[in-house]
């Protein structure tokens, strides 16, 4: 799918009015604004015809970095890693013009170019001066590159000045945290009230420097791409749409993300939002409205952070493949403190226990489909939340099946009790799917949930990792073995019924419970339990029918069969709400919010 918009060829001179003071006017230099009008037909710059010096201002070229088409890529080439699908040809690459922008101003950028990138490059000792800032505002531009990223911001200045001193090799300690001020971020955008923007873009894989030492040179996964930390914003209204539509990742950064305002809407192959520094990338949301259909392709998660993933506020919409991948995920942690959020994949990462808005996590028992509604009320029955993938205009065709979703609203309070339903027809205004609470007047055809699964509580700090905390009896720890790669806490009590469970599946294997306590992943418990064929040659009648603990599957009830195309999540044998347990909770259809972030498994109809 890929979207359209009028091109609005004018000219216009206004003050620029940024959210969160996080592009305040005074930073985007005192000059007046460049004029970039793109077309095919000859680009200009201020009305005049765009130089081809290198060194100007803006000067146009086709020398576009791009990995190139070869007949064999072995070590020995700085093209070893490459695949099929990443090569392009060089007549493709010298068709598109590059459009270089090398000095620090303010640009504004209108109009076509069908083959094309924007690229803005100060030059390598950029990164160190306060002063290399570059502000694009789009106002209708539209931008396709086939070969590499179609907008990219190569060398700016770098906020994050520690993270610069520890890369050039000055200091010995990089101090990660989740809060990251990037006001004073040199690579900046803007999306003009009013205005709608389509950036179609492809990617560059990684090409070495050196391909001995694989130092990397060239690698940009993203249609739209900085190297340094970038911001994203809207203007005065805020209501200014780009549209992304990516060959592989969406919208990257190589160190740290902030959108503070504006419509942004991606479609992409792989992840939608993506920040790469292991460890140490932020990727923050304080205003505005993300929309993600990701993994379009084999893989892929909505918002895929290597560091932190923050949400302050806002509007988040995320999809993932529903195949393996999350809404949200993050490597250190992810904190959602305000705004409304929904995001839906087969496995989620849960925000950590001390965010500040209440967060409802489910695990729902089988695949929910792509076109039905998701819904929650309080106890008497008044709409708090709604959307509605099958009325999302933006997704269109590409709504995804899931099997998790995590849903954050301002609106949710600790300690109150919570209906959620699935399908059906909301009555009231929406947009993108999701209904304003205000409006609704009521619901048609729409089914009640119940869990059986424990209100799971959550650890970690700002500083730590975090992880679910697994507690609970035999069934809630053994429906988590469907979910991989997640972090983990394993408590004393789940470890001793770890333990227990082994025992009377007549395991023989020695394993202790500080070994299980150790784990930090699912997956590493799964290996550490199931892994090196611990139950070959042994009785498995313990285990239930169909039990195959290699993999750490759960067997189907007996009557149960897999739905066609969609991903097994199967029950234990003549299954039945349990009783309440210390660690457990029985069958219910009352949500109860114990914490700021609640999770819920095993959800599914209740029959009411």
């Amino acid at each position: 799918m890929h979207w359209s918009g009028k091109i609005w060829m004018g000219t216009t001179v206004m003050a620029l009015l940024m959210s969160q003071g996080t592009l305040a006017s005074e930073r985007v230099n005192d000059t007046e604004e460049t004029l970039i009008m793109l077309s095919d037909d000859g680009v200009k710059v201020n009305d005049e015809s765009a130089s081809e010096e290198r060194g100007d201002t803006v000067y146009l070229s086709h020398d576009i970095i791009y990995y190139e088409e070869r007949e064999t890529y072995d070590s020995g080439n700085p093209y070893g890693e490459g695949e099929v699908d990443d090569q392009h040809s060089e007549s493709e690459a010298d068709a598109h013009t590059v459009v270089n922008i090398t000095q620090p101003g303010t640009y504004r950028i209108t109009g076509t170019l069908s083959q094309g990138q924007i690229a803005v490059d100060l030059g390598e000792e950029a990164k160190t001066d306060p002063e290399a800032v570059v502000t694009l505002i789009l106002e209708n531009a539209d931008i396709t590159c086939t070969v590499a990223p179609a907008v990219i911001f190569y060398n700016t200045y770098e906020c994050d000045t520690q993270w610069v001193e520890y890369d050039e090799g000055d200091v010995s300690d990089y101090e990660a945290k989740a809060e990251q001020d990037t006001s004073q971020a040199g690579a900046n955008v803007i999306i003009a009230d009013g205005s709608v923007n389509n950036i179609n873009g492809s990617y560059v894989a990684r090409i070495y420097e050196d391909s001995e030492e694989e130092k990397k040179k060239h690698k940009y996964d993203g249609a739209f791409y900085s190297k340094m930390s970038m911001n994203v914003d809207g203007e005065e209204t805020g209501d200014g749409v780009l549209n992304i539509v990516a060959d592989n990742e969406g919208l990257d950064s190589e160190l740290h993300l902030t959108v503070n305002g504006g419509k942004v809407n991606i479609q992409s192959q792989d992840d939608g939002i993506n920040t790469n520094e292991d460890g140490v990338s932020v990727t923050t949301i304080n205003g505005g409205a993300v929309h993600i259909t990701a993994g379009l392709g084999k893989e892929g998660d909505g918002i895929d952070s290597n560091g932190y993933l923050v949400i302050n506020g806002g509007t988040v919409i995320a999809t993932a493949n529903p195949a393996s991948d999350s809404g949200l995920d993050s490597d250190s942690g992810s904190y959602i403190n305000g705004g409304t959020v929904i995001a839906t994949g087969s496995t989620m990462d849960w925000p950590e226990s001390d965010s500040d808005q209440v967060t409802i996590n489910l695990q729902f028992a089988q695949m929910q489909a792509a076109d039905e509604a998701l819904i929650v009320t309080d106890t008497e029955g008044s709409v708090l939340f709604a959307y509605d993938p099958d009325k999302d205009e933006t997704t269109g065709e590409n709504n995804r099946d899931y099997q998790g979703a995590v849903i954050s609203s301002p609106s949710f309070k600790t300690g109150e009790d919570y209906h959620i339903y699935v399908g059906g027809d909301v009555i009231g205004e929406e947009t993108d799917g999701l209904y304003d609470a205000d409006t609704v007047t009521g619901m048609e055809g729409s089914v009640q949930q119940e869990y059986s699964g424990s209100d799971i509580g959550r650890s970690g700090g700002p500083e730590g990792f975090g992880g679910q905390r697994i507690e609970g009896g035999m069934m809630q720890i053994m429906q988590l073995f469907s979910v991989d790669g997640i972090a983990v806490e394993v408590s004393d009590e789940a470890a001793e019924t770890i333990l227990q469970m082994m025992e009377n599946q007549n395991f023989s294997g020695d394993i202790t419970a500080e070994e299980i306590k150790a784990c930090t992943t699912l997956q590493e418990l799964s290996e550490l339990l199931y892994g090196e064929n611990k139950f070959e040659d042994r009785d498995m009648s313990g285990a239930g029918e169909g039990f195959r603990p290699s993999d750490g599957e759960m067997p189907r009830t007996p009557d149960e069969k897999p739905q066609e195309g969609k991903a097994e999540n199967p029950a234990m044998p003549d299954e039945k709400p349990q009783e309440t347990t210390e660690g457990g909770d029985q069958s219910s259809a009352e949500f109860h919010m114990t914490d700021k972030v609640n999770a819920f498994a095993n959800v599914k109809d209740s029959g009411m």
